[in-house]
Protein backbone atom coordinates (compact mmCIF):
# COMPACT_ATOMS: atom_id res chain seq x y z
CA UNK A 1 0.00 0.00 0.00
CA UNK A 2 0.64 3.36 -0.64
CA UNK A 3 1.44 6.02 1.84
CA UNK A 4 -2.71 7.32 1.25
CA UNK A 5 -3.72 3.72 1.73
CA UNK A 6 -4.38 2.88 -1.95
CA UNK A 7 -3.01 -0.31 -4.01
CA UNK A 8 0.88 0.55 -5.73
CA UNK A 9 0.47 0.23 -9.31
CA UNK A 10 3.24 -1.53 -11.18
CA UNK A 11 4.96 -0.22 -14.01
CA UNK A 12 2.71 -1.75 -16.33
CA UNK A 13 -0.66 0.07 -14.55
CA UNK A 14 -1.24 2.43 -17.61
CA UNK A 15 -0.94 -0.61 -19.99
CA UNK A 16 -3.51 -2.95 -18.22
CA UNK A 17 -6.01 -0.08 -18.27
CA UNK A 18 -5.45 0.72 -21.87
CA UNK A 19 -6.27 -3.28 -22.60
CA UNK A 20 -9.05 -2.88 -20.56
CA UNK A 21 -7.88 -4.91 -17.69
CA UNK A 22 -10.27 -5.01 -14.34
CA UNK A 23 -8.18 -3.72 -11.62
CA UNK A 24 -8.12 -5.37 -8.11
CA UNK A 25 -6.07 -5.17 -4.82
CA UNK A 26 -4.06 -8.18 -4.37
CA UNK A 27 -1.37 -7.71 -1.95
CA UNK A 28 -1.52 -4.15 -1.74
CA UNK A 29 -0.82 -3.88 -4.96
CA UNK A 30 -3.32 -2.74 -8.07
CA UNK A 31 -3.08 -5.80 -10.76
CA UNK A 32 -4.95 -6.78 -13.11
CA UNK A 33 -7.44 -9.84 -12.54
CA UNK A 34 -8.64 -10.21 -16.15
CA UNK A 35 -8.75 -8.53 -19.30
CA UNK A 36 -11.46 -8.50 -21.82
CA UNK A 37 -11.55 -11.93 -23.40
CA UNK A 38 -11.99 -13.30 -19.70
CA UNK A 39 -10.42 -16.11 -17.70
CA UNK A 40 -11.13 -19.10 -19.87
CA UNK A 41 -9.85 -17.43 -22.67
CA UNK A 42 -6.73 -16.58 -20.68
CA UNK A 43 -6.05 -19.67 -19.52
CA UNK A 44 -6.19 -21.70 -23.07
CA UNK A 45 -4.02 -18.97 -24.93
CA UNK A 46 -1.70 -19.75 -22.20
CA UNK A 47 -2.01 -23.42 -23.07
CA UNK A 48 -2.27 -23.47 -26.71
CA UNK A 49 -0.23 -20.22 -28.03
CA UNK A 50 1.41 -17.60 -25.33
CA UNK A 51 0.01 -15.57 -22.65
CA UNK A 52 1.62 -12.36 -21.04
CA UNK A 53 1.47 -11.48 -17.01
CA UNK A 54 2.57 -8.81 -15.19
CA UNK A 55 4.48 -9.85 -11.87
CA UNK A 56 6.30 -6.54 -10.77
CA UNK A 57 4.46 -6.84 -7.55
CA UNK A 58 6.95 -9.76 -6.81
CA UNK A 59 10.05 -8.77 -5.06
CA UNK A 60 13.54 -8.73 -6.85
CA UNK A 61 16.73 -8.56 -4.36
CA UNK A 62 20.39 -8.91 -5.13
CA UNK A 63 22.54 -10.26 -2.57
CA UNK A 64 26.12 -9.21 -2.92
CA UNK A 65 29.11 -11.39 -1.28
CA UNK A 66 31.27 -13.68 -1.17
CA UNK A 67 29.44 -15.32 1.20
CA UNK A 68 26.00 -15.06 0.18
CA UNK A 69 25.09 -18.70 -1.25
CA UNK A 70 26.78 -20.13 2.12
CA UNK A 71 24.97 -18.00 4.09
CA UNK A 72 21.71 -18.15 2.07
CA UNK A 73 21.82 -22.05 3.63
CA UNK A 74 21.15 -21.33 6.88
CA UNK A 75 17.62 -20.29 5.63
CA UNK A 76 17.05 -22.28 3.30
CA UNK A 77 17.21 -26.29 2.96
CA UNK A 78 18.08 -26.29 -0.81
CA UNK A 79 22.17 -26.08 -2.07
CA UNK A 80 23.28 -22.94 -2.83
CA UNK A 81 26.50 -23.50 -2.93
CA UNK A 82 27.95 -25.08 -6.10
CA UNK A 83 25.09 -23.62 -7.56
CA UNK A 84 26.30 -23.18 -10.92
CA UNK A 85 26.14 -19.94 -12.97
CA UNK A 86 23.28 -18.88 -14.70
CA UNK A 87 21.67 -22.15 -12.63
CA UNK A 88 18.22 -21.09 -11.05
CA UNK A 89 16.57 -23.23 -8.21
CA UNK A 90 13.58 -22.80 -6.16
CA UNK A 91 13.54 -23.17 -2.32
CA UNK A 92 11.94 -22.08 0.93
CA UNK A 93 12.84 -19.84 3.68
CA UNK A 94 12.14 -21.92 7.17
CA UNK A 95 11.01 -20.84 10.26
CA UNK A 96 12.95 -23.16 13.76
CA UNK A 97 10.07 -25.44 13.62
CA UNK A 98 10.11 -27.04 9.78
CA UNK A 99 7.43 -24.43 8.61
CA UNK A 100 7.50 -22.53 5.52
CA UNK A 101 8.09 -18.80 5.26
CA UNK A 102 7.98 -18.34 1.75
CA UNK A 103 8.90 -19.92 -1.22
CA UNK A 104 11.60 -18.22 -3.61
CA UNK A 105 13.48 -18.80 -6.70
CA UNK A 106 17.52 -18.20 -6.39
CA UNK A 107 19.44 -17.53 -9.79
CA UNK A 108 23.25 -17.18 -9.91
CA UNK A 109 24.14 -14.30 -11.38
CA UNK A 110 27.65 -14.33 -11.54
CA UNK A 111 29.06 -11.38 -9.36
CA UNK A 112 25.53 -12.01 -6.56
CA UNK A 113 22.71 -13.89 -6.26
CA UNK A 114 19.33 -13.11 -7.79
CA UNK A 115 15.99 -13.64 -5.62
CA UNK A 116 12.32 -13.45 -6.67
CA UNK A 117 10.22 -13.40 -3.88
CA UNK A 118 6.36 -13.98 -3.53
CA UNK A 119 4.42 -9.94 -3.27
CA UNK A 120 2.30 -10.85 -0.40
CA UNK A 121 5.52 -11.84 2.06
CA UNK A 122 8.25 -9.00 0.10
CA UNK A 123 8.80 -6.79 2.86
CA UNK A 124 9.05 -9.65 5.32
CA UNK A 125 11.45 -11.71 3.50
CA UNK A 126 13.53 -8.72 2.89
CA UNK A 127 13.72 -8.09 6.50
CA UNK A 128 14.68 -11.73 7.23
CA UNK A 129 17.65 -11.40 4.72
CA UNK A 130 18.72 -8.28 6.54
CA UNK A 131 18.42 -9.94 9.80
CA UNK A 132 20.07 -13.17 8.97
CA UNK A 133 22.88 -12.84 6.26
CA UNK A 134 25.81 -11.71 7.78
CA UNK A 135 28.48 -10.18 5.70
CA UNK A 136 25.91 -10.00 2.99
CA UNK A 137 24.10 -6.63 1.07
CA UNK A 138 20.67 -7.27 0.20
CA UNK A 139 19.57 -5.01 -2.05
CA UNK A 140 15.98 -4.69 -3.26
CA UNK A 141 15.55 -3.83 -6.78
CA UNK A 142 12.62 -1.93 -6.64
CA UNK A 143 14.26 0.06 -9.77
CA UNK A 144 13.17 -2.83 -11.87
CA UNK A 145 9.84 -4.54 -13.37
CA UNK A 146 8.94 -8.10 -14.38
CA UNK A 147 7.30 -10.08 -16.57
CA UNK A 148 6.30 -13.40 -17.46
CA UNK A 149 5.28 -15.15 -20.75
CA UNK A 150 4.37 -18.42 -20.72
CA UNK A 151 3.33 -21.36 -22.94
CA UNK A 152 4.31 -23.60 -25.86
CA UNK A 153 5.05 -20.08 -27.83
CA UNK A 154 6.85 -18.21 -25.36
CA UNK A 155 10.12 -19.22 -26.95
CA UNK A 156 9.10 -18.17 -30.41
CA UNK A 157 7.89 -15.42 -29.01
CA UNK A 158 10.65 -14.44 -27.22
CA UNK A 159 13.36 -15.70 -29.53
CA UNK A 160 12.16 -13.61 -32.23
CA UNK A 161 13.03 -10.11 -29.97
CA UNK A 162 16.33 -11.90 -28.47
CA UNK A 163 18.96 -13.80 -29.81
CA UNK A 164 19.76 -16.43 -27.62
CA UNK A 165 16.87 -16.63 -25.48
CA UNK A 166 15.86 -20.03 -26.83
CA UNK A 167 19.12 -21.99 -26.04
CA UNK A 168 17.75 -21.43 -22.36
CA UNK A 169 16.81 -25.03 -20.71
CA UNK A 170 14.08 -24.87 -17.81
CA UNK A 171 15.68 -23.07 -14.47
CA UNK A 172 18.64 -21.51 -16.40
CA UNK A 173 19.14 -17.29 -16.76
CA UNK A 174 20.92 -15.16 -18.84
CA UNK A 175 21.59 -11.58 -19.46
CA UNK A 176 20.41 -10.50 -22.58
CA UNK A 177 18.77 -7.47 -24.31
CA UNK A 178 15.13 -7.73 -25.81
CA UNK A 179 13.44 -5.57 -28.09
CA UNK A 180 16.71 -3.64 -27.31
CA UNK A 181 16.71 -2.58 -23.77
CA UNK A 182 18.40 -5.10 -21.34
CA UNK A 183 16.88 -7.57 -19.28
CA UNK A 184 17.46 -10.96 -17.20
CA UNK A 185 16.14 -13.48 -19.23
CA UNK A 186 14.83 -16.78 -17.10
CA UNK A 187 13.74 -19.62 -18.11
CA UNK A 188 10.86 -20.69 -15.26
CA UNK A 189 7.38 -19.46 -14.89
CA UNK A 190 4.16 -20.67 -12.33
CA UNK A 191 1.45 -22.24 -14.93
CA UNK A 192 3.19 -25.50 -15.68
CA UNK A 193 4.09 -24.36 -19.01
CA UNK A 194 7.34 -23.52 -20.84
CA UNK A 195 8.30 -19.53 -20.39
CA UNK A 196 10.18 -17.19 -19.36
CA UNK A 197 10.11 -14.46 -16.44
CA UNK A 198 11.73 -11.37 -17.70
CA UNK A 199 13.08 -8.59 -15.56
CA UNK A 200 14.00 -5.45 -17.05
CA UNK A 201 14.27 -1.58 -15.91
CA UNK A 202 10.71 -0.48 -15.03
CA UNK A 203 11.03 2.71 -17.23
CA UNK A 204 11.08 0.21 -20.27
CA UNK A 205 8.61 -2.03 -18.95
CA UNK A 206 5.77 -1.07 -21.36
CA UNK A 207 8.25 -1.04 -24.07
CA UNK A 208 8.99 -4.55 -23.67
CA UNK A 209 5.55 -5.72 -22.79
CA UNK A 210 4.16 -3.94 -25.94
CA UNK A 211 6.80 -5.99 -28.10
CA UNK A 212 5.78 -9.16 -27.09
CA UNK A 213 2.23 -8.25 -27.09
CA UNK A 214 2.43 -6.99 -30.94
CA UNK A 215 3.21 -10.92 -31.66
CA UNK A 216 0.49 -12.61 -32.81
CA UNK A 217 0.61 -16.00 -30.94
CA UNK A 218 0.76 -13.64 -27.40
CA UNK A 219 -1.95 -12.17 -25.11
CA UNK A 220 -2.55 -10.42 -22.20
CA UNK A 221 -3.24 -11.97 -19.33
CA UNK A 222 -4.38 -11.60 -15.79
CA UNK A 223 -4.61 -13.22 -11.99
CA UNK A 224 -7.48 -15.49 -12.41
CA UNK A 225 -5.94 -16.82 -15.84
CA UNK A 226 -2.45 -17.16 -13.33
CA UNK A 227 -4.65 -19.31 -10.57
CA UNK A 228 -6.15 -21.57 -12.52
CA UNK A 229 -3.01 -22.46 -14.47
CA UNK A 230 -1.13 -23.05 -11.16
CA UNK A 231 -3.68 -24.78 -9.87
CA UNK A 232 -4.32 -27.32 -12.76
CA UNK A 233 0.00 -27.58 -12.65
CA UNK A 234 0.21 -28.48 -8.81
CA UNK A 235 1.81 -25.92 -7.89
CA UNK A 236 1.65 -24.19 -4.07
CA UNK A 237 0.25 -21.17 -3.21
CA UNK A 238 2.02 -19.18 -0.31
CA UNK A 239 -0.48 -18.52 2.38
CA UNK A 240 -3.11 -21.27 0.99
CA UNK A 241 -1.03 -24.61 -0.05
CA UNK A 242 2.12 -23.61 2.03
CA UNK A 243 2.83 -21.77 5.22
CA UNK A 244 4.50 -21.34 8.59
CA UNK A 245 2.84 -24.61 9.92
CA UNK A 246 3.45 -26.42 6.78
CA UNK A 247 6.85 -28.21 5.87
CA UNK A 248 8.44 -28.77 2.49
CA UNK A 249 7.78 -32.87 3.05
CA UNK A 250 3.95 -32.31 3.72
CA UNK A 251 4.04 -30.06 0.41
CA UNK A 252 6.09 -32.68 -1.60
CA UNK A 253 8.54 -30.55 -1.70
CA UNK A 254 10.98 -33.20 -1.47
CA UNK A 255 12.62 -32.74 -4.33
CA UNK A 256 13.87 -29.40 -3.69
CA UNK A 257 16.02 -30.85 -0.30
CA UNK A 258 19.36 -32.02 -2.25
CA UNK A 259 21.38 -34.98 -0.80
CA UNK A 260 24.24 -32.82 0.91
CA UNK A 261 21.34 -30.90 2.40
CA UNK A 262 19.48 -33.79 3.72
CA UNK A 263 23.25 -35.38 5.07
CA UNK A 264 24.81 -32.27 6.62
CA UNK A 265 21.35 -30.22 7.71
CA UNK A 266 22.40 -26.36 9.25
CA UNK A 267 19.10 -24.95 7.38
CA UNK A 268 16.26 -23.68 10.23
CA UNK A 269 13.88 -26.43 11.04
CA UNK A 270 16.03 -29.24 10.08
CA UNK A 271 15.42 -31.37 12.66
CA UNK A 272 11.59 -31.36 11.81
CA UNK A 273 12.09 -31.68 8.00
CA UNK A 274 15.09 -34.40 8.60
CA UNK A 275 13.09 -36.21 10.42
CA UNK A 276 9.95 -35.99 8.34
CA UNK A 277 11.98 -37.66 5.25
CA UNK A 278 13.05 -40.26 6.93
CA UNK A 279 10.04 -41.67 8.54
CA UNK A 280 7.28 -39.55 6.33
CA UNK A 281 4.67 -36.75 7.39
CA UNK A 282 1.46 -37.21 9.71
CA UNK A 283 -0.15 -35.55 6.51
CA UNK A 284 0.13 -34.85 2.48
CA UNK A 285 -0.61 -32.50 -0.05
CA UNK A 286 -2.41 -33.92 -2.57
CA UNK A 287 -4.81 -33.68 -5.55
CA UNK A 288 -8.00 -34.26 -5.22
CA UNK A 289 -10.83 -34.52 -8.19
CA UNK A 290 -14.87 -34.21 -7.23
CA UNK A 291 -17.85 -35.67 -8.79
CA UNK A 292 -20.41 -33.77 -10.45
CA UNK A 293 -19.41 -29.67 -11.20
CA UNK A 294 -19.52 -27.64 -7.90
CA UNK A 295 -15.52 -27.04 -6.97
CA UNK A 296 -14.18 -27.46 -3.25
CA UNK A 297 -12.37 -24.00 -2.28
CA UNK A 298 -9.83 -23.35 0.55
CA UNK A 299 -11.31 -24.50 3.49
CA UNK A 300 -13.47 -27.31 2.73
CA UNK A 301 -13.44 -30.61 4.97
CA UNK A 302 -12.16 -34.00 3.50
CA UNK A 303 -14.19 -36.56 4.99
CA UNK A 304 -13.65 -40.49 5.08
CA UNK A 305 -16.60 -43.51 4.10
CA UNK A 306 -17.33 -42.82 7.97
CA UNK A 307 -17.62 -38.99 8.10
CA UNK A 308 -14.44 -38.43 9.77
CA UNK A 309 -12.26 -35.93 9.39
CA UNK A 310 -9.05 -36.49 7.47
CA UNK A 311 -7.66 -32.95 6.44
CA UNK A 312 -9.34 -29.91 4.20
CA UNK A 313 -8.57 -28.41 1.21
CA UNK A 314 -6.21 -25.53 0.79
CA UNK A 315 -7.05 -24.24 -3.30
CA UNK A 316 -9.66 -25.16 -5.60
CA UNK A 317 -11.14 -24.02 -8.50
CA UNK A 318 -12.76 -25.29 -12.00
CA UNK A 319 -9.89 -26.29 -14.55
CA UNK A 320 -10.21 -25.35 -18.27
CA UNK A 321 -7.94 -27.83 -19.32
CA UNK A 322 -8.94 -30.29 -16.87
CA UNK A 323 -12.73 -29.71 -18.06
CA UNK A 324 -14.33 -30.02 -14.22
CA UNK A 325 -13.38 -29.06 -10.64
CA UNK A 326 -10.04 -29.61 -9.23
CA UNK A 327 -8.79 -28.89 -5.74
CA UNK A 328 -5.42 -28.93 -3.55
CA UNK A 329 -5.40 -30.48 -0.45
CA UNK A 330 -4.42 -32.06 2.72
CA UNK A 331 -5.13 -35.35 4.23
CA UNK A 332 -3.64 -37.81 6.85
CA UNK A 333 -1.12 -39.49 5.27
CA UNK A 334 -2.43 -42.87 5.26
CA UNK A 335 -5.49 -41.58 3.26
CA UNK A 336 -2.90 -40.01 0.63
CA UNK A 337 -2.68 -42.59 -1.65
CA UNK A 338 -3.47 -42.11 -5.51
CA UNK A 339 -7.13 -43.18 -6.01
CA UNK A 340 -8.11 -43.07 -2.52
CA UNK A 341 -12.01 -42.71 -2.40
CA UNK A 342 -13.12 -39.25 0.06
CA UNK A 343 -15.88 -36.94 0.10
CA UNK A 344 -15.13 -33.06 0.02
CA UNK A 345 -18.35 -31.14 2.03
CA UNK A 346 -19.29 -28.41 -0.18
CA UNK A 347 -21.90 -26.38 1.32
CA UNK A 348 -22.97 -29.45 3.91
CA UNK A 349 -23.42 -31.85 1.60
CA UNK A 350 -20.77 -34.72 1.19
CA UNK A 351 -19.78 -34.52 -2.29
CA UNK A 352 -17.56 -37.74 -3.62
CA UNK A 353 -14.08 -37.35 -4.63
CA UNK A 354 -10.95 -39.19 -5.17
CA UNK A 355 -7.50 -38.40 -4.47
CA UNK A 356 -5.07 -38.35 -7.76
CA UNK A 357 -1.09 -37.82 -8.29
CA UNK A 358 -0.05 -34.22 -8.77
CA UNK A 359 -0.24 -32.42 -11.56
CA UNK A 360 -4.11 -32.50 -13.01
CA UNK A 361 -2.22 -31.14 -16.37
CA UNK A 362 1.30 -32.58 -17.73
CA UNK A 363 4.31 -29.66 -17.47
CA UNK A 364 6.24 -28.93 -20.44
CA UNK A 365 9.06 -27.25 -19.20
CA UNK A 366 11.54 -27.59 -21.85
CA UNK A 367 14.96 -29.70 -19.85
Amino acid sequence: MTMTGQPKRTPLHDLHVELGGKIVDFAGWAMPVQYPAGIMAEHNACRTKAALFDVSHMGQVELHGDGAAAELERLVPSAMVGLALGKARYTMFTNQNGGILDDLIVSNAGDHLFVVVNASMRDQDVAHLRANLAGVRVVERSDLALVAIQGPKAETVVASLSSGAGNLRFMETIKADLAGIPCRISRLGYTGEDGYEISMPASEAEKVARALLAHDDCEPAGLGARDSLRLEAGLCLYGNDIDTRTSPIEAQLNWAIQKRRREEGGFAGEERILRELASGPARKLVGLLPEGRAPAREYTQIVDGAGAVIGGVTSGGFGPTVGGPVSLGYVLASHAAPDTPVSLVIRGNPVPARVVSLPFVPHNYKR
